[in-house]
C-alpha cells in the first residue's frame, strides 16, 4: 500500500501558544511501505498542554525508529503494536504527572495515532481527538471519551444538547491528568482510495461533516499539494467562524 500525506496546524485566533502536537513517520520494510500518523491536544485549559503533548509524540517517534523494527518481526504484529503502545501510553502517563508535581502544574494531552502495515489499519484513542475515514462518506472511527459522549450514550444529553453543552470539552480521560488510563484501540483493513483524516477537537467543532467531505473526499484529494490547500482552506474556515482553539489536521490517503 502507498500513501499520500499532508498535515497543517495552526494557533488559532485565541490562545498564545500552539498546544496541538502532530507526527507522521513512513519507512520502506520488509512488509513495503509502513506510516505512522499521530495528533495530541494539550489540554486546552491546563498549563504547558504543549509539553505534554509534544512529550507523547516524541515518545511514539522514538518507538518507530528503535522498537517497531523489532515489532516486524514479532510474529504477531498486532498483539505487539498494542503491548508497546500501552507501554508509551502509561510511561508517558507517570512522567507527565511526575513532570505537573515537580513544577506544580496540571498539563495533559489527547491521542490519536494511525499505523498502516499492508492492507492494515491500527488506531489509539484517548480523549477527544479523532480518526476519520472519508469515503462516499464521512466516518468517525474513534469514539470521544467525554462527559457529553457518556450521557448521550446513557441517554441522558441529546446530541443537540451535547453540541451546546458548556461541558462539551470535559474529558474523562487524558494522557498526564488521569489516575487510570483505558486506550480504545481499534484495527481493521485499508482499501486503495481511502482517506483517513486525524484531527484535533478544535477542528470539527464549527464546520460540518458535508464540509469535510467537499474538500477531503478521495476524488478531491489527487496529490499532496492539493491535500494540503484543502487542510489549510477547512482550517481557515474555522478561524473565520471564531473557533476559539488550536487547530491541527492530518490527512492520509491510500493510493
Amino acid at each position: 500500500m502507498n500513501y499520500l500525506t499532508a498535515v497543517h496546524t495552526d494557533i488559532g485566533i485565541r490562545k498564545d501558544t500552539n498546544q496541538d502536537s502532530a507526527l507522521v513517520m513512513e519507512a520502506e520494510t520488509e512488509l513495503g511501505r509502513v506510516l505512522l500518523t499521530v495528533i495530541c491536544d494539550g489540554m486546552g485549559g491546563l498549563a504547558k498542554g504543549e509539553v505534554a503533548s509534544s512529550a507523547v509524540v516524541n515518545a511514539f517517534a522514538n518507538w518507530f525508529e528503535k522498537e517497531f523494527p523489532m515489532v516486524l518481526t514479532s510474529g504477531k504484529i498486532s498483539d505487539a503494536i498494542h503491548e508497546s503502545w500501552e507501554q508509551i501510553v502509561f510511561s508517558c502517563n507517570d512522567k507527565i504527572c511526575d513532570y505537573g508535581k515537580k513544577h506544580g502544574v496540571s498539563l495533559g494531552t489527547t491521542l490519536v495515532a494511525l499505523m498502516i502495515i499492508g492492507d492494515q489499519y491500527y488506531i489509539i484513542n484517548i480523549g477527544d481527538s479523532r480518526v476519520y475515514c472519508i469515503t462516499d462518506g464521512v466516518y468517525c472511527l474513534t469514539k470521544d471519551q467525554t462527559f457529553v459522549q457518556r450521557e448521550m450514550e446513557l441517554g441522558r444529553m441529546t446530541y443537540e444538547q451535547a453540541m451546546k453543552s458548556p461541558q462539551r470539552s470535559v474529558l474523562l480521560q487524558c494522557i498526564g491528568a488521569s489516575t487510570f488510563i483505558d486506550p480504545e484501540f481499534l484495527t481493521g483493513k485499508c482499501k486503495p482510495n481511502q482517506v483517513f483524516m486525524l484531527c484535533s477537537d478544535g477542528f470539527r467543532h464549527v464546520i460540518s461533516e458535508q464540509e469535510i467531505f467537499h474538500s477531503m473526499n478521495p476524488g478531491v484529494l489527487v496529490n499532496e499539494k492539493v491535500m494540503l490547500q484543502k487542510e489549510v482552506f477547512l482550517v481557515e474556515l474555522n478561524k473565520q467562524r471564531m473557533e476559539r482553539d488550536n487547530i491541527t489536521v492530518a490527512l492520509v490517503k491510500t493510493v
